[in-house]
């Protein structure tokens, strides 16, 4: 499967192409999904496949010291030893490190599975397009298609009755193979086009419902925005190709890790990238689409900001992170940019959610401030952290998500708070499982969250030289923040009376169903990254760092002489631990038991100028929409109305003043003049001749015998003469 793992993201690709032919006449139309969802199964018998293959390679490495030959075969793939940069496997660098002893104690590892053929070609340049499979790869694989088949096994109860039921589940379908395209890219160029492919699948269905303006406006905003972006990863992705001369992922990553390439050009590089990721991955200030994305169907939004689109960031930054890495100085500074962009977007966007009353909004701007969270770690070093985090939140996310969805399903379709209230009473699985994936965001122990969003506080408290205390201090900040607005949500949600109209009841099974699966999954994630003493304690000590021992790019951080993985620590554990409590307690004590300074907004000027400077979110929309995009079309539209009235209109009215009295000279000087004169001495002159040959014609024969006679004199004469 490693070797054929194109075949992963080819399915989804093919499932989009029957629907679109053959969706339409299964079922009336609504019989889509009996494409779609045995198609994303297999995908995910396939991923999972490919998850353990992997697991096989790593553990299947033996060391070529050890083995006591310089060359074997394993897993049909030849070994080299330590130093060879074209073996598929290659010995990790003496002596890893506590964290590497910690992980396994792997001293070798699995090179990734390439495969690929020539795409097109220019100007003798090969452009090639195949597969990169390592533990990165596979873990997205994992989650992306996890979380799709969900979506689609729950949209055949959620979308039931829709009138464009097959174009749903056919971008649905399409949406999950260019996400698995891009996680597969081999190079650069394949991940552009991954990139773009998802941006233009994610702008299909955040309007899949366009008859709404809001919708629309919606979609082509989501669309827009990310353009903004896509600036920055064209920019990037050029200088990496100049900088290494190779579209190639492993290539680039290998120069960027030994100092082949001046810091300069990363530097800028990185830069350009993390405008990408701002847009991509909803971080300040280009964030501002993501929420407005909720007016897509609620199964849209757990898939795209979940585990695919919203993540491509991330992933890509996971992917290419020797360039960020050097770009950055991760390794040597207490503060960088890439850890500035994703502490702060955590903690503003924290704040927004507590001024929500749509529910999907707030759990928009809690993915804005949880990828914030992802950006944040990899700009501290702590890259397993990252990716353990990504995991987790995909799982809980979603379940809020599709939760999020159930109560809008069974309450008029309404995703309004103040509309809802005693949900608990009739929606049991509903609240038990987002009351589970609540806890687990908050990183409530023992639950998923706790352990990957501890990692990412240990990595900014220890993280490489310096540490990085002001992202620790955004880290610790949000987990109280997270806590106290998910403990809101639940409130007005579930507790309470009923608010809403008409009469509520629990969702079906193939709604609940993949709430249970996620719930499960929010509770038990954090199985697949514990540390070593708590798994050895529990008695799954093979559990230990799964994701740093099989995922992480051993090869390229052994290279970074001040890479480090940080060790756990219990006191920071505990600390962010008490602070998601307090900030549950906090709102507890104020929703429930009425304790604290209700109707502040209304008593003092500084909290209402506070509250209405987060409802009106920064005023960043009221900036680009009224001041930049209104300044700009203001302006443009002026000149442009006056350059037509002035210019082109001018010109036109020139141009048929000009040919009108054209004509006009034409017609009296050369028709009237010319022509018509010409035409009119012909016929006059005709005229004339007639007249005089008239008198000849006179009908008497004599007179024309004597006109023959002299005639015949006069010819008789000449020849006479001349002969």
């Amino acid at each position: 499967m490693l070797e054929n793992a194109y075949i992963i993201p080819l399915l989804p690709g093919l499932s989009f192409l029957a629907i679109l032919l053959f969706g339409k006449r299964i079922k009336g139309g609504q019989g889509a999904h009996y494409i779609g969802v045995p198609v994303l199964a297999v995908v995910w018998v396939l991923s999972l496949i490919a998850v353990f293959g992997w697991i096989n390679r790593v553990d299947d490495v033996t060391p070529a010291e050890e083995a006591g030959v310089t060359t074997t075969e394993i897993a049909g793939s030849s070994v080299g030893t330590a130093g060879d940069p074209s073996s598929p496997v290659v010995l990790a660098a003496e002596g890893e490190g506590e964290a590497g002893v910690e992980a396994g104690g792997h001293e070798a590892f699995a090179e990734p599975v390439t495969r690929s053929a020539t795409w097109w070609s220019n100007a003798g340049e090969n452009f090639r397009v195949g597969t990169l499979v390592d533990g990165l790869s596979v873990t997205l694989l994992f989650v992306v298609s996890t979380v799709a088949l969900l979506v689609h096994i729950y949209s055949i109860e959620y979308v039931r009755g829709d009138e464009r039921y097959t174009h749903y589940y056919a971008f649905l379908s399409f949406f999950s193979a260019a996400m698995l395209f891009f996680v597969l890219s081999q190079n650069i160029i394949q991940m552009i086009v991954g990139w773009e492919l998802v941006g233009v699948s994610s702008f299909v269905l955040i309007g899949h419902w366009w008859e709404s303006l809001d919708n629309s406006n919606a979609a082509m905003k989501a669309f827009m925005t990310n353009r903004v972006g896509d600036v920055g990863l064209l920019v990037g992705m050029i200088i990496l190709y100049f900088a290494a001369g190779s579209f190639e992922v492993p290539v680039i990553n290998e120069m960027a890790a030994s100092g082949q390439i001046r810091h300069l050009l990363l530097l800028v590089a990185a830069g350009s990238l993390t405008a990408a990721v701002m847009s991509k991955s909803g971080q300040f200030p280009l964030h501002t689409w993501l929420p407005d994305a909720m007016a897509g169907p609620t199964p849209v939004s757990a898939l795209i900001h979940a585990a695919t689109m919203v993540v491509a960031g991330v992933y890509m930054v996971a992917r290419l992170y020797p360039v960020f890495y050097e770009g950055y100085s991760i390794g040597t500074s207490s503060i960088n940019g890439l850890a500035l962009l994703g502490g702060f977007t955590a903690f503003m966007a924290a704040a927004l959610a507590f001024v929500q009353w749509d529910i999907k909004k707030v759990l928009a701007y809690s993915t804005i401030s949880q990828l914030g969270y992802m950006v944040m770690a990899l700009g501290v070093g702590a890259w397993t952290a990252a990716i353990f985090h990504l995991f987790t939140h995909a799982l809980f996310k979603a379940c809020l998500f599709l939760g999020a969805g159930s109560v809008s399903h069974a309450s008029h379709h309404t995703f309004d708070m103040r509309e809802m209230g005693g949900l608990r009473k009739v929606m049991p699985h509903t609240y038990k499982t987002f009351v589970l994936a609540s806890l687990a965001l908050a990183g409530v122990f023992p639950l998923a969250g706790f352990w990957s969003k501890d990692e990412i506080l240990v990595g900014a408290m220890r993280g490489q030289q310096n540490g990085y205390p002001l992202m620790l201090f955004f880290g610790l900040l949000v987990a109280f923040m997270t806590a106290a607005y998910m403990t809101r949500v639940i409130w007005y949600t579930f507790w309470g009376e009923y608010r809403g109209h008409g009469t509520p009841h629990e969702s079906p099974a193939l709604i609940t169903g993949p709430l249970w699966i996620l719930a499960g999954g929010a509770v038990l994630g954090g199985l697949v990254n514990l540390p070593s003493a708590v798994a050895d304690k529990i008695g799954l000590g093979g559990a230990a760092h799964l994701i740093e021992t099989y995922a992480e790019p051993v090869r390229y951080l052994d290279q970074f002489s001040t890479f480090s993985v940080a060790a756990p620590s219990l006191g920071l554990a505990l600390t962010g631990l008490a602070l998601a409590l307090g900030g549950i307690l906090a709102v507890y004590l104020y929703y429930w038991r009425q304790l604290g300074p209700h109707g502040l907004t209304e008593q003092n000027v500084w909290a209402r100028r506070g509250y209405t400077f987060l409802v009106n979110k920064y005023y960043l929309d009221h900036l680009y929409t009224g001041i930049i995009a209104r300044g700009v079309r203001g302006p443009v539209a002026q000149a442009a109305y006056w350059f037509n009235q002035n210019v082109i209109d001018r010109i036109v009215n020139l141009v048929g003043d000009s040919a009108r009295e054209t004509g006009r000279w034409v017609y009296t000087n050369i028709d009237q003049g010319v022509v018509d004169g010409t035409v009119n001495g012909l016929s006059s002159g005709a005229e004339a001749t007639g007249e005089g040959l008239r008198v000849i014609q006179s009908g008497r024969v004599q007179q024309y015998g004597s006109l023959l006679f002299g005639a015949a004199a006069v010819l008789a004469i000449i020849f006479t003469i001349v002969i």
